[in-house]
């Protein structure tokens, strides 16, 4: 089975009459501590046992948000009070064709109930203690391993002595995803502060990912690049790396990143910046509509602080990236 990350065009599904898409909405209910809940379809269903996001098919005229609100109320028992757009992915069956738009839904009202004589399961992405997992959703627990906040580093205004002290304040604070980006710096200089950025973070048991550097990823054994935009236009397979970010600045860079199996992207800048004043930015409006339907989790950057986080999320991102603001 394929997780398809293109348009219906691309693979080949536009005729309905040969393959007709059915639209799903999904659920990842998500707790203040990140675990989220999993459902096991019941017997009697195609792909009885195996676990999934809450959902169902939307109904004739039905927007995706009000048939989520519909099937957790139907099948949980619940209310949703906050739920977030997120991704969309499209995915092939033996039976069917799926697109399932997921929400991310922090608050609801009510007790859970298996209206439906389905078992639940709290889980965190890693590990997931449940199986066989519906393949459809493994691609949205690896996004889930993904937190909030992506950090920038700023060495070049702070110098390399008082961002490491910041660094590890954030990091005992929780910080779990960092990019190294210091494009002034010489590359020995650089690599010396990568192996031991990637060193403070993998003790608190988070990612480091290089920004643009392929092969010193390897060197200094950081999680993964931050490929900038240009990169992403010339590379013609993804990086073999464990985690692959992605820099855009438009629709078209963010297509991109999907077709080239990026984890995640960057999408800025979204309001205006200390760094480039009176530049162009996107503006929330544009960046919702650049976002909507990503297949891939996108962190809103530029001129944005932590407290931009809800706004982002009611935007379809899935958290914020901060330089400055970050330390």
């Amino acid at each position: 089975m394929v997780v398809w990350r293109g348009s219906l065009r691309e693979i080949g599904v536009d005729s309905m009459s040969q393959n007709k898409v059915v639209e799903v909405a999904a659920a990842v209910l998500q707790k203040p501590d990140g675990s989220f809940l999993l459902a096991q379809r019941p017997v009697g269903k195609i792909w009885a046992g195996y676990w999934e996001f809450p959902g169902g098919k939307l109904e004739q005229g039905e927007s995706a948000r009000d048939a989520l609100v519909r099937e957790l109320r139907e099948e949980l028992g619940i209310d949703a009070h906050t739920a977030y757009p997120w991704l969309m992915r499209v995915f092939t069956y033996p039976h069917a064709t799926v697109r399932l738009h997921f929400f991310r839904v922090t608050a609801w009202g009510g007790e859970l109930h298996p209206n439906e004589g389905q078992q639940f399961a709290w889980q965190v992405p890693t590990p997931v203690t449940v199986a066989p997992i519906l393949p459809a959703n493994a691609p949205i627990l690896r996004a889930l391993e993904l937190p909030s906040l992506y950090a920038i580093s700023n060495v070049s205004e702070l110098g390399v002595e008082q961002f490491l002290t910041r660094l590890q304040v954030r990091l005992d604070a929780g910080l779990r995803l960092i990019q190294l980006r210091e494009k002034q710096m010489a590359r020995d200089e650089l690599r010396l502060l990568a192996e031991h950025v990637v060193g403070m973070a993998h003790a608190q048991g988070a990612k480091v990912l290089l920004n643009a550097d392929i092969e010193l990823v390897c060197e200094v054994g950081a999680d993964g690049v931050q490929l900038t935009s240009s990169q992403l236009l010339n590379l013609q397979d993804r990086p073999a790396v464990a985690w692959c970010g992605a820099s855009c600045h438009n629709a078209e860079a963010l297509r991109r990143a999907e077709s080239l199996g990026c984890d995640f992207a960057l999408l800025s800048p979204v309001l205006p910046t200390r760094s480039h004043p009176g530049a162009p930015h996107l503006g929330w409006e544009n960046f919702a509509a650049i976002a909507s339907g990503s297949s891939i989790p996108v962190y809103a950057l530029g001129g944005l602080d932590e407290a931009d986080k809800p706004t982002a999320w009611q935007s379809g991102a899935h958290g914020i990236a901060l330089l400055r603001q970050a330390w």
